[in-house]
């Protein structure tokens, strides 16, 4: 079993890599022979291209869902994405929040960060930060963000409870989140589950959805609502490089869903404070 560090790492060098390509290239890559499937990385993406704000440019065809669409974010708000790459999800932010608000990208992959602000410079998008840091411990002041949005990137994260403490610790209380992410129900087969390429991919660091749903609610969030919820179907062709045909079929026909959501969640606006006798210590 890999540590946290190294599949920290795995994420940084293949992220950095599609950094380094643009989207058709990321699109048009073929995962083995028989066919060709968009990669792992690709399958579960959304279009963005209807969005204001959006700018193809700045769209790797990465995430699993389209949380900006689903964020409330209102003019004026400050808004914070957790692993911005080229920067889609916050130059849509930035079209919610106009310019009167701010919007601050966080990436750990230095290619990325190098691509998003050269994607904002050249738009003159002055309202648009990108920072580089690990989104369990955000180089961001605690208690600023009026909304937090992500994009299948908390399963590249081992420690994904720190993540969730984190958003916790940088939202404005009464602010929000809204995330989009991959979760199971029922357990991947070992061979999905141990990959690295499918850990990089979103797909191995899946966690159950219920699991999912309860680190949101102990770490402190309420309201607590699955805005969007969709399932994802791995190509054959992607999966014969993982499974053996008993067990691609056993997947299809069994109990095991892979899914993206898109989860809303809410930071009280007075904290909860526990009293001697009250029971809740």
């Amino acid at each position: 079993m890999k540590t946290e560090q190294e599949l920290k790492d795995i994420v940084k060098q293949k992220y950095s890599e599609i950094a380094l390509q643009d989207k058709e290239t990321n699109m048009s890559s073929c995962c083995g022979a028989g066919g060709c499937s968009t990669e792992v990385y690709n399958i579960m993406s959304e279009d963005y291209s209807t969005l204001s704000g959006y700018n193809a440019d700045a769209d790797l065809g990465l995430g699993c869902g389209l949380p900006t669409q689903f964020a409330k974010i209102k003019t004026g708000d400050v808004v914070v994405d957790l692993g911005s790459g080229a920067g889609n999800d916050c130059f849509i932010a930035r079209h919610e929040t106009g310019e009167t608000g701010k919007v601050i990208g966080i990436d750990f992959t230095p290619a990325m960060i190098d691509k998003a602000r050269h994607n904002a410079e050249v738009r003159g998008f002055n309202n648009v930060e990108f920072r580089q840091g690990d989104i369990e411990h955000m180089p961001i002041t605690s208690n600023i963000a009026d909304v937090v949005v992500s994009n299948c990137v908390l399963n590249l994260v081992p420690n994904k409870n720190a993540v969730i403490k984190d958003i916790y610790r940088v939202l404005k209380p009464g602010g929000h989140f809204s995330i989009s992410d991959v979760v199971l129900v029922g357990a991947l087969p070992e061979g999905l589950r141990k990959d690295a390429e499918m850990y990089a991919g979103c797909v191995s660091g899946a966690i159950q959805k219920e699991v999912y749903l309860e680190l949101i609610h102990a770490n402190g969030f309420e309201n607590i609502v699955i805005q969007k919820e969709k399932p994802i179907v791995i190509p054959d062709d992607i999966l014969k490089n993982y499974l053996s045909v008993d067990e691609i079929t056993t997947l299809k026909t069994g109990a095991t869903g892979i899914f993206s959501v898109t989860v809303f969640a809410q930071k009280p606006l007075t904290e909860k404070v526990c009293t001697p006798g009250s029971g809740c210590c």
